[in-house]
């Protein structure tokens, strides 16, 4: 189904908005990796998956959508797994740890967690360092909305260096700063290759939204 869902999506996206402008590809490990990216639309996860195939990727999505039994087949046949996003728990941190140890997927993971949240978080780097794989910093730019894919702006991905996280150093508060400033640099120096004049309006959070 996934493999089904990337041949079926991104033709249909190259016929509505064009090819995408894919930079530094070669960056992305031959083994499991974490594919970190600011959060900046709902298309996020579809927009880098297709730009890291044929690699596959496991994502994290909140509960509430594998409500019904028809969602919780899908989202399952596309790699995701349910995470309560207001009391995460452990299995936020277990289930991708054991997925990157233990199967040939990746996982994307947002940092800030939100589209209306500027703030890095640590739970990427948690698991990062529990599976031992590297986090990969990547930069969506372009349509922010389906709508916005039939105009002219174009889309556009770029993939950063691998971040090594230390084995052999705990996670303190001050080595997760050091690898968060280490991230937010890597994000900042992408936008500005891609292009330097670009700046995210982070949009405002709507009053029903709890996330």
């Amino acid at each position: 189904m996934y493999r089904f869902l990337i041949h079926l999506v991104n033709p249909i996206l190259t016929l509505i908005n064009g090819p995408a402008q894919v930079k530094h590809k070669e960056n992305l490990p031959d083994g499991n990796y974490i594919l970190v990216a600011p959060h900046r639309t709902w298309m996020d996860p579809v927009l880098l998956a297709i730009a890291a195939y044929p690699k596959e990727f496991s994502f994290m999505a909140k509960e509430e959508l594998f409500d019904t039994r028809f969602n919780n087949w899908f989202l399952r046949k596309l790699h995701a797994f349910p995470v309560n996003r207001k009391h995460p728990g452990m299995s936020a941190i277990k289930k991708p740890v054991k997925l990157l140890k233990d199967s040939d997927l990746s996982t994307i993971i947002f940092p800030t967690g939100s589209r209306y949240s500027n703030q890095l978080k640590g739970g990427a780097l948690l698991i990062a360092k529990l599976a031992n794989v590297p986090l990969v910093p990547a930069v969506y730019q372009g349509p922010l909305s389906f709508g916005q894919l039939w105009s002219r702006k174009k889309r556009r991905i770029a993939f950063g260096q691998p971040i090594e996280l230390d084995r052999h150093q705990r996670l303190t508060d001050d080595y997760q700063h050091q690898v968060e400033q280490q991230l937010q640099q890597a994000f900042d120096d992408l936008d500005h290759e891609l292009d330097p004049s670009f700046k995210y309006v982070m949009p405002p959070k709507p009053k029903n939204d709890n996330f």
